[in-house]
C-alpha cells in the first residue's frame, strides 16, 4: 500500500472495515492488537479489513511506536504473533508505511469465513452502534450460528431442540402440508403426499434418530410445531400483520404459528383486501390488481425463508395507503448486495426451510422468487420494487400501490396479444425508458445489473420494435376510478405524464383563486388534459363546494373559487 492509498482510506474515517489505533498517549499492547484484528476479521461484508496503528481516532497521524528491541519493528514477527494467538489462525499481511514522515503499521485483514477468536477464547465482532459508529462487541454463540448459516457452513434451523418431543408437533400441520401440495397446481412435490407424518418429517430433514426417541430440530417446530411449543423453544419467531392507512393502526395482529398456517392466514387477508380495475385493449379486458398475489406470495415467503431466526424480532407485513412494506430480520445473505440482487445465484440463509417451501409448492422451484416480484409489479404498470431501506440488520421490501401507468400496461398487453414476449430485463429497460424518454446503454446495464455487452442486443431489439412510441392517450373507458388518486393522462404523446387528481385539483384551484375564476377551456389548457377530463374534474369540484358555477351555457360559463364571494 502506498502512502497516498493509505491516506485516502484514512480520510474516510473509521468504518466497518477500517479501524485506527493511536499510540500518542500509550503503546498498543499485543493483547489489544490481537483482539482488534479478531474483531475486524469477524465483520460483515466482502471487502478487506484494515487496521492502522499510529493513527488517532480523529484521523491524525502520530506514528506507530517500535514494538521490538533496539527501537525497531519486525513486521514478520508481528504477523507471526497474530497467527499464533488467533484460532483459527488469521493470516494477515502487515506492512510499515511512511505517512507525512511518520511510520504507520497497516494490517490487511481477510474476512473470516467462520468465527475467529483469540487463543484465550475471546470472540469479538465488528458492528455499527446506534449512532452509526463502528465498534467491537462480544460475538455470541447464536450470532455465530447465524454467520455460519450465511456462509453455508451450517444451518441454524437444523440444530436439535433440547427438551422437544414428537408431542410438540401438531398432526393438523402435517395434513396442511399435504393439502398445500395438492392445491399447488403441480408446483409441489407430489411424492410427499402419501408419506406418514414421521416419514414426511424425515424427508424434509425435520427429525433425526430413532422413531421412539427422535431428535426434533428447529425446522420441525417452524413447519409443524404447536403454538405453545414455538413460543417456548423458538421465541424469535413472530409475524406481524398491520394495516396503517394513515397514522392510526387499524389492524395490528401478531402470530406465533407454524409457517404454512401463517402463509394461509396472510394470503387470506391479502385476498380480502384485493382490488382490481380493468382496461379495454382491443377486444380484451385486462385486470390490473392493486398488488399481484404472485408477487405478494413470493415476497412473504422470501421474508419467512430468509430471515435470521437468531434475532429477536418479527417479520412485519404493513399494508399502507399507498404501499405494501415487508421487512424481515437479518441483512442480505452473504454474497448478495443491492447491486447484484437480480443476478446473484440463489443462496438461502436457511436452505432446508427453503427446500420445504419449494416442495410444498409455495414458491418457485427455480428459487428466483425475486424475479417474480419485480416482473409482476412492472407487468401491472407499477413502480419498480424498492429495497432501498434495507440495512445490514433488516431486509425491507416496498411494493408501490400508487395508481398504475395504464399506457404502459396497454403496450405490454398489445405485445402479448401479438405473440411478442417480454422478459424481466425488457420490462426494467422499458420502464426506465418510458419514464425518462432516453436511456444510455450504460444506464440500461446498471438497471438490469448486467454488463453492457450482455444487453446490447436486447436494447437494440427494443429500439427496433419502437415500443416507446406507444406512449399514447388512453380511451375514456380505460380510465381508473380511484377517487382522489385517479389518473388523468395528458394530451401530448411527447409529454405524457401521470398526475394524481389531487395535484391537478390544487393547480386548478390555485389559478381560480388568483384570477377570480376559471373556464373549462382554460382548465384544459392549464392542466394539459382533454376537454371532457377538465369538465369532469370541474364538476367534481363544484359538487364538493370548492368552485361555484357562473353563467348557464357556452363559453360564458366560468367557475369561481368558492372562498371568493360573487357580487
Amino acid at each position: 500500500m502506498t502512502s497516498e492509498e493509505a491516506q485516502a482510506l484514512i480520510r474516510q474515517g473509521e468504518t466497518l472495515n477500517v479501524e485506527f489505533k493511536g499510540e500518542r498517549s500509550r503503546p498498543l499492547n499485543d493483547t489489544d492488537l490481537v483482539e482488534t484484528v479478531v474483531c475486524l476479521a469477524n465483520r460483515q461484508g466482502r471487502d478487506w479489513g484494515y487496521l492502522f496503528v499510529g493513527v488517532e481516532d480523529d484521523g491524525s497521524i502520530t506514528g506507530a511506536r517500535p514494538r521490538h528491541e533496539h527501537s525497531t519493528t519486525n513486521i514478520s514477527q508481528v504477523a507471526a504473533m497474530i497467527g499464533s494467538r488467533t484460532h483459527p489462525a488469521i493470516a494477515c499481511r502487515v506492512e510499515e508505511v511512511m505517512i507525512v514522515g511518520k511510520p504507520v503499521l497497516v494490517f490487511h485483514i481477510p474476512k473470516a469465513r467462520s468465527p475467529v477468536g483469540t487463543s484465550d477464547g475471546k470472540y469479538l465482532r465488528r458492528r455499527l452502534d446506534g449512532k452509526g459508529n463502528p465498534e467491537c462487541v462480544p460475538f455470541h454463540y447464536h450470532e455465530m450460528q447465524s454467520r455460519l448459516s450465511e456462509h453455508g457452513g451450517s444451518e441454524y434451523l437444523a440444530l436439535p431442540v433440547h427438551g422437544a418431543t414428537w408431542e410438540d408437533l401438531d398432526i393438523l400441520e402435517f395434513e396442511r402440508f399435504r393439502r398445500t401440495i395438492r392445491e399447488s397446481h403441480g408446483m409441489g412435490d407430489q411424492t410427499l403426499i402419501p408419506l406418514s407424518d414421521w416419514d414426511l418429517a424425515k424427508a424434509l430433514g425435520c427429525v433425526d434418530g430413532p422413531k421412539d426417541h427422535p431428535e426434533i430440530r428447529l425446522l420441525a417446530l417452524l413447519l409443524f410445531g404447536k403454538e405453545e411449543s414455538l413460543h417456548r423453544f423458538l421465541p424469535s419467531h413472530e409475524v406481524a400483520f398491520q394495516e396503517l392507512p394513515d397514522t392510526q393502526v387499524v389492524v395490528n395482529d401478531f402470530f406465533r404459528w407454524p409457517l404454512l398456517r401463517v402463509m394461509d392466514e396472510l394470503l387470506g387477508r391479502f385476498r380480502a383486501r384485493y382490488r382490481e380495475t380493468e382496461i379495454q385493449v382491443g377486444f380484451k379486458r385486462v385486470g390490473i390488481p392493486d398488488y399481484s398475489e404472485k408477487a405478494f406470495r413470493e415476497a412473504v415467503a422470501n421474508a419467512l425463508i430468509h430471515r435470521d431466526y437468531t434475532r429477536l424480532n418479527a417479520v412485519y407485513i404493513q399494508w399502507r395507503k399507498d404501499r405494501l412494506e415487508i421487512s424481515s430480520p437479518g441483512g442480505l445473505p452473504e454474497g448478495v448486495s443491492m447491486e447484484t440482487l437480480l443476478v446473484t445465484a440463489p443462496h438461502p440463509r436457511n436452505p432446508k426451510l427453503a427446500d420445504a417451501f419449494k416442495r410444498a409448492g409455495y414458491v418457485e422451484r427455480t428459487a428466483r422468487g425475486i424475479d417474480t416480484i419485480f416482473f409482476e409489479q412492472l407487468r401491472n404498470g407499477r413502480a419498480v420494487p424498492s429495497y432501498d431501506r434495507t440495512t445490514s440488520t433488516d431486509v425491507v421490501l416496498v411494493l408501490s400501490g400508487e395508481p398504475p401507468d395504464l399506457s404502459f400496461v396497454r403496450m405490454l398487453t398489445e405485445e402479448g396479444l401479438a405473440g411478442r414476449s417480454l422478459d424481466l430485463d425488457d420490462l426494467l429497460i422499458l420502464r426506465a425508458w418510458w419514464d425518462g424518454g432516453t436511456l444510455s446503454l450504460e444506464d440500461a446495464a446498471r438497471i438490469v445489473q448486467k454488463s453492457s455487452r450482455e444487453i446490447q442486443g436486447k436494447v437494440n431489439d427494443l429500439k427496433r420494435r419502437n415500443l416507446q412510441s406507444k406512449r399514447i392517450e388512453l380511451s375514456a373507458n380505460d380510465r381508473l376510478e380511484l377517487k382522489d388518486q385517479a389518473f388523468i393522462t395528458v394530451r401530448s404523446p411527447s409529454r405524457i405524464t401521470h398526475e394524481t387528481r389531487k395535484g391537478l385539483e390544487e393547480k386548478l384551484l390555485a389559478f381560480a383563486e388568483k384570477e377570480g375564476s376559471i373556464s373549462r377551456a382554460k382548465a384544459t389548457s392549464l392542466l394539459q388534459i382533454k376537454s371532457h377530463q377538465a369538465y369532469r374534474l370541474i364538476q367534481q369540484l363544484v359538487e364538493e363546494g370548492k368552485l361555484r358555477k357562473i353563467g348557464e351555457v357556452g363559453r360564458a360559463v366560468q367557475y369561481e373559487f368558492k372562498a371568493k364571494k360573487h357580487e
